[in-house]
C-alpha cells in the first residue's frame, strides 16, 4: 500500500468524492498509472475553485483506491478526463497551516508547497495517519 497527495481545488475535489472517483493534472492518465488499488490518497486543495482566487490551503477528501482500472469519464463540453474510482471516508476538512510541522514532507521546508505543483506525490503512512486524524476520517483501520 502505498499514500498519495492530489491537488486539486476544492469544487473538484467535491464533484469526485460525489461520484466517487479522482483525477490529477487535468485528467492525464499517466500519474494515475502510479496508483494501484488499495493505496491511499488524501487531497490538498490550494483553492476553493479552479481559476479562482480565493485560497483555503486545506486536505479536503481522504480515501482508498478501489479495485478497477483506470478509465475515461466525461466532464461535459466534449472534454474527456482519466478517473479512479475512490471509497471516499467521511471527512472535515483540516487547514494546513497547523500541521506543517508535524508532517514529515514539509516540516522545516519553507518551501514546502512546492511539492505542491506536481498535483500527486507519495507521502509516507506516518503522514496519512496524522492528516487522517487531523480530518476526523474513519480511514485509520486501512493504515495499520
Amino acid at each position: 500500500m502505498k499514500y498519495w497527495i492530489a491537488v486539486a481545488s476544492a469544487n473538484h475535489v467535491a464533484r469526485g468524492r460525489a461520484q466517487g472517483f479522482m483525477q490529477v493534472n487535468h485528467g492525464k492518465s499517466a500519474p494515475l498509472k502510479r496508483i494501484k488499488p488499495d493505496d491511499m490518497v488524501c487531497y490538498y486543495s490550494p483553492l476553493r475553485e479552479f481559476g479562482g482566487m480565493e485560497k483555503l490551503r486545506a486536505f479536503t477528501a481522504i480515501g482508498r483506491v478501489k479495485v478497477g482500472d483506470i478509465y475515461q469519464g466525461d466532464m461535459g463540453g466534449g472534454f474527456t478526463a482519466f478517473r479512479r474510482d475512490v471509497e471516499w471516508f467521511h471527512s472535515n476538512n483540516a487547514e494546513i497551516e497547523p500541521l506543517l510541522q508535524n508532517l514529515e514532507f514539509t516540516r522545516g521546508k519553507t518551501n514546502w508547497g512546492y511539492q505542491m505543483r506536481f498535483g500527486l506525490f507519495e507521502i509516507g503512512a506516518a503522514d496519512m495517519a496524522f492528516i487522517a486524524k487531523a480530518m476526523g476520517a474513519q480511514a485509520l483501520p486501512y493504515l495499520d
